[in-house]
């Protein structure tokens, strides 16, 4: 069908008169956008090219207009005022003018990392953004699951790390809060508190266990190893699974620490032994409550 043939089945457009809601424009749109399928493709690329060069043009307009805006301090104040609604703010960042917000670009991250939640049977959702820190829920079997709960949680910080830089905690929340019996939310629980049970002991400082690297210390008359890589902490009886010699002098690297008396390594995040698989560190459940690290010791 020719451009020419086919214009003459346009539907009939409401006047402008009729067309003031965001509903009536849009359905113009379609409308047209249904019609142009209809022709061929040399017709199609010259209508996609003439509304190309018309956004283009548009574009550029609206950026001239903001630069002048922007040197008045009483019109810049009300064209921030004006991005706030949502066919302006949809039309300039359709053109690159204003910056996707942080919330959007939160949801972006998560969105990404949801196929492959869903591929556990999961989900996450955001609860609150309240910079430097984000709350996120998760759902299905994410919730809860022993098995994965360091893999999504360090999938989630690594999205959202990577897309909002000045995004620095991830706080893991559990039906509208979560929260300690002091009232301070738990920001990260790991997968060894699950079905534990025992008394929650003060351990140290977050900031006292140095990124990526760990704190030996004595509680409760056990010898333990904290290790930190983020808001992520672990805790481990101090003790190489091979002789039971302590481990804290070993050297530390990409989250693996290595024995400096035999050389076995094992990986922090799991107490798995990459030298010999078949044994691992003794794990004990560990949650950062604010900025302190508490332990359950397990006898």
């Amino acid at each position: 069908m020719s451009a020419v043939g086919a214009i003459s089945t346009v539907p009939v457009i409401a006047p402008e008169s009729e067309r003031n809601d965001i509903a009536h424009l849009v359905g113009d749109i379609e409308r047209l956008e249904m019609i142009f399928e209809g022709w061929d493709e040399t017709a199609r690329g010259a209508t996609r090219a003439y509304g190309l060069a018309i956004e283009t043009l548009n574009g550029e307009a609206l950026r001239r207009l903001v630069a002048a805006l922007k040197r008045d301090p009483a019109a810049l104040a009300a064209m921030k005022a004006a991005v706030t609604d949502e066919v302006v703010y949809a039309v300039m960042r359709r053109h690159g003018i204003v910056k996707p917000s942080l919330t959007e670009r939160v949801e972006a991250a998560l969105e990404s990392i949801r196929p492959m939640l869903a591929s556990h049977g999961g989900d996450v959702e955001l609860v609150g953004v309240n910079p430097p820190a984000i709350e996120v829920r998760f759902t299905g079997s994410c919730d809860g699951c022993p098995a994965s709960a360091l893999t999504f949680h360090a999938g989630v910080k690594k999205a959202v790390e990577e897309a909002c830089p000045e995004i620095t905690d991830i706080l893991q929340v559990k039906g509208t809060a979560s929260s300690s019996s002091n009232g301070d939310v738990v920001r990260f629980v790991s997968p060894f508190a699950l079905g534990a049970s025992g008394q929650w002991h003060f351990a140290a400082k977050l900031s006292d266990v140095p990124e990526g690297g760990i704190k030996a210390l004595l509680l409760e008359g056990e010898k333990v190893l904290i290790s930190r890589r983020g808001s992520i902490v672990t805790c481990f009886q101090n003790a190489c699974a091979h002789l039971g010699l302590a481990l804290d002098d070993g050297e530390v690297e990409d989250g693996v620490i290595t024995c400096p008396y035999h050389g076995f390594r094992y990986d922090l995040s799991s107490g798995e032994c990459l030298t010999a698989p078949a044994v691992q560190l003794q794990p004990h459940a560990v949650r950062v409550v604010g900025s302190r690290i508490e332990v359950r010791l397990q006898k």
